[in-house]
């Protein structure tokens, strides 16, 4: 079983979801149930699945659950240009966590192809 703690990657993106809720907290109320809670659940969505894959005994199945992650960073970055547009999160903040989330989407894109060589 490999340990999830060891993998920079699951480092990164658990404290990118700590970033999310920071910025998502500063949405208006009417969001809290809505874009924000969106973009809360698919930033978690992202380390919990490499949490989760690391408790898989095959490579092929490690591999599968950073797929979803990978699909949930994809979500994010779609959900954080959507906050932007609406004026929902300020172009500092949105540079910052779009950077943040097209990092882990190359970890985790790289991970994936040294699993299935």
């Amino acid at each position: 079983m490999r340990n999830f703690r060891n993998y920079k990657v699951w480092r990164d993106a658990v404290d990118f979801s700590t970033k999310i809720y920071q910025a998502t907290d500063k949405m208006p109320w009417f969001e809290k149930k809505g874009l924000c809670n969106q973009l809360q659940r698919a930033s978690v969505s992202i380390s919990s699945n490499i949490a989760e894959g690391c408790a898989r005994h095959s490579d092929s199945d490690f591999s599968h659950f950073l797929d979803i992650a990978l699909g949930s960073a994809n979500e994010v970055e779609t959900q954080l240009n959507i906050s932007k547009n609406v004026g929902y999160i300020e172009e500092k903040i949105f540079c910052e966590l779009i950077g943040g989330v097209r990092d882990i989407q190359k970890q985790i894109s790289g991970l994936i192809k040294i699993i299935r060589k």
